[in-house]
This record gives C-alpha cells, structure tokens and sequence, in this order.
C-alpha cells in the first residue's frame, strides 16, 4: 500500500502541474485597428479575438487602451460566453488619435475565480489622424436627424469644423 502512494503520489503532483500551462493559448488576436464614425464624430479601438481553447463558465477579458489624449487608459472588462467563438471589444470614445503613431494595447484573460490564463500585449496604428473627423455630430438621435448645431435651417454649411486634440 505505501509503495503504491509513493508511485501515485508523484503522477497526482505531475498532472496537477499540467493544467493550463502547456495548452495553447484560449484566444488569439484576429483583428486591430481604429474606427473613426464620421457622422457620431467619434473614434474608439476595436480589437478583435477568436477562441481556440474553451474557457471556463464565468471568465472575463479585461482590456486597457493607451489613452492617445493622455493620462489614464482606458479599461474595458467583457464577460465571456462560451457560446460566442469570437471576442469583440470596443474601447471608450477617444480624442488625439495621431497617424503612424502605435498606440499600446493590453488584454488579460482571468478565470472565474481571478487567475489568470493569459495575457497579451500588442499595439495599434492609425492610418489617419482625427481631425478628419467633424468637431460636432453630424446627426442626432435614434432617426438620425440631421444635427440643428451643424446644419443651420437644415443646410449644409459650406466648411464642416474638424475634431482638434483639447488633450
């Protein structure tokens, strides 16, 4: 009976260090860049992910986005659905967005219970800046009407103003 503790004792110790570690990572970045909404006058990353491991019930995928404005960045936190195959996450509205200028992205995977199951780092780049964006709105509610701000007695003005960097 001791002899066999002793022989199963250490396969329990090596198959209880073999969990997560030498698997394949549970997601694999698919996607990256910037959208500008022309017509919200907005900007936000959007960074795409695909599943390749299953995960379990209740894990979470927390993101921050370099703030191009300065200061704090930005954080996003997705539940994950086992359900869903791929992982979209969609920053907070940014301001400063500068061209050719990489922009530090990090995402972190965490189990139900906090652990961490993976970690990723990557960067995104725009290739424009975002004064191409108006400063206001170019529409307004759920109809899409034309902003009254922008469009004075329902014309186009002859010069759209551009988003500047306040930052």
């Amino acid at each position: 009976m001791k002899r066999a503790l002793l022989v199963l004792f250490p396969l329990a110790l090596l198959l209880a260090a073999c969990q997560r570690e030498t698997g394949p990572d549970p997601l694999k970045l698919t996607g990256k860049m910037f959208v500008f909404n022309y017509r919200l006058a907005y900007a936000t990353y959007l960074v795409t992910l695909e599943k390749t491991q299953p995960l379990p019930e209740g894990s979470v995928v927390r993101a921050e986005f370099e703030n191009p404005a300065g200061g704090a960045p930005l954080t996003l936190e997705r539940k994950l659905f086992a359900s869903l195959p791929r992982v979209v996450l969609e920053s907070p509205d940014v301001t400063c967005v500068k061209k050719n200028h990489p922009y530090k992205v990090s995402i972190r995977v965490l189990g139900p219970d906090g652990e961490q199951l993976q970690s990723l780092e990557t960067e995104v780049t725009s290739s424009l800046d975002q004064d191409i964006l108006p400063a206001k709105p170019l529409v307004i509610g759920p109809a899409y009407e034309k902003n009254p701000a922008v469009f004075k007695d329902g014309k186009a003005p002859a010069h759209f103003e551009t988003a500047t960097c306040a930052g």
